[in-house]
């Protein structure tokens, strides 16, 4: 965690491009993703883990907003960063960058929900807590 947000170095490999040797728009998708996992593990907490000693709770994307500014091509290494925006009793908002350098190439807001059985349920306190430490004002 750097100054409330969580720092994910991303290489960029052939599999992650497309025809035109830059990356292709959905392998950012799994850069987010993997932003958002890594975020909970460095307050502590495993997604695994949640599932397994909540009784099946799991965190799906409700919402996606994406801005696509620039492109990534192989070898680039790239950096996902992720912040909480906003938590709320069932669903939590993450501000997430894909960026080369100084340059964002992708800029998101991602809204969660965690769901047990397919229903929402009240985010955990000590996630929204260890979460809402770096939490935007």
């Amino acid at each position: 965690m750097q100054d409330g947000a969580h720092i994910l170095p991303v290489r960029v490999y052939y599999e992650d491009t497309d025809f035109s040797a830059r990356v292709y728009h959905a392998s950012y998708l799994r850069f987010l993703e993997r932003g958002r996992t890594e975020i909970l593990r460095a307050v502590e907490v495993a997604q695994s883990d949640l599932h397994a000693e909540m009784g099946g709770l799991a965190f799906v994307v409700r919402k996606m907003n994406i801005d696509f500014l620039g492109a990534a091509v192989m070898d680039d290494v790239l950096t996902v960063v992720t912040r909480s925006r906003e938590i709320r009793g069932a669903s939590m908002t993450l501000q997430q960058e894909v960026r080369r350098g100084d340059d964002v190439l992708v800029r998101a807001d991602v809204m969660v929900a965690a769901v047990r059985d397919g229903r929402a349920v009240r985010i955990p306190d000590n996630l929204r807590a260890a979460l809402s430490a770096g939490q935007e004002i």
